[in-house]
């Protein structure tokens, strides 16, 4: 039995922060972060889109898991997952970096098919499938899929495809959708939320069950409606007691329809938030990270920095002072 389960929430993936002369992985802030989220409400990713995993080798993405699980332990945290990015070029270096994650302590990982052939596999859906197949029969933790068609040579899972995966291979527990796409969503939870599934689809290991997480903040409150189970969100990282709040009061607001206002202007605030600060990148979301809590830096080359008319620009716009306001507001600040 997996020892930390997976659960319904807010997941957000870290970016990876460099020593500022050396371009070096800086783990002790790395671990901070990761420590600063939890106490938000938010649980880790690690070396996903946002913690620029293509720009890391094996050995980085190991001490990356190694000191955050440390990190959690030291600080209480003993019972909170680790879910690890394991994407790669190839099936055969997918399935080595997922062993990998679990050797060092990740207790998840999650796989994002390689766009670098893309051409060959947009259309090849019997190939897709071959991979996430393979993939999780041979990881020694569970996989996520993660369908994200922007960093991925427009590789877009459709519902039907994804659905069969969760039915067809036990190892799979769960799927991200930064397609953004709220109609794959809602026909996925149709069959896989429902009681049934788990009986007919039962999971190699019970306590890792197959969840549907949006890859945007803005369809929070319509992924709970429709029996969704969160959403793993890089704008977590700059305001994760905000929308680890957004996520609370939607899944009440399904039994309590009294609290439906509040959740609307709550992801109306944090929608249009997420809308604005994506198009800056991760590049914009350290920018923010170094102007709120004092650290952030820069990506690792050939990533540029954010320009500074772009940096004053997202800073000063409306829709992030509201969301900072808001922050503020849930995490006790003044």
């Amino acid at each position: 039995m997996v020892a930390r389960p997976l659960v319904p929430g807010i997941y957000a993936p870290l970016p990876t922060f460099f020593k500022p002369d050396t371009e070096d992985v800086d783990l002790q802030l790395m671990a901070a972060h990761a420590v600063r989220l939890i106490k938000a409400g938010v649980k880790p990713l690690l070396s996903g889109t946002m913690g620029e995993a293509h720009h890391l080798s094996h050995e980085e993405r190991v001490d990356v898991i190694k000191a955050v699980r440390v990190a959690l332990d030291d600080a209480g945290f003993a019972e909170v997952p680790i879910i690890a990015g394991s994407g790669a070029g190839s099936t055969r270096e997918t399935i080595q970096l997922s062993k990998e994650a679990a050797d060092a302590g990740a207790d998840y990982v999650i796989v994002i098919c390689s766009g670098y052939f893309a051409g060959a596999l947009v259309s090849n859906r019997k190939a897709l499938k071959a991979f996430w197949s393979e993939v999780s029969a041979k990881s020694p933790i569970p996989v996520i899929i993660y369908n994200y068609p922007g960093a991925a040579g427009g590789i877009d899972l459709d519902s039907d495809l994804i659905t069969e995966l969760a039915e067809e291979c036990p190892n799979l527990c769960g799927v991200k959708l930064t397609c953004g796409n709220v109609g794959k969503l809602t026909r996925i939870c149709a069959t896989v939320s429902e009681p049934a599934f788990a009986s007919a689809h039962p999971r190699q290991n019970a306590d890792a069950p197959f969840i549907v997480l949006g890859g945007f903040t803005d369809f929070i409150l319509t992924s709970s409606m429709v029996n969704g189970h969160g959403a793993i969100t890089g704008l977590a990282n700059i305001a994760p007691a905000t929308v680890a709040k957004l996520f609370d009061i939607s899944e009440k607001a399904k039994s309590d329809l009294s609290l439906l206002p509040e959740a609307q202007r709550l992801q109306g605030i944090v929608a249009r938030a997420d809308f604005t600060i994506a198009k800056t990148g991760i590049a914009g979301t350290k920018y923010l990270l170094e102007k709120l809590y004092g650290y952030g830096g820069n990506c690792r080359r050939p990533l540029p920095p954010i320009e500074p008319a772009a940096a004053t620009a997202i800073w000063e716009h409306p829709h992030t002072q509201e969301l900072v306001k808001l922050e503020r507001e849930f995490a006790g600040k003044t």
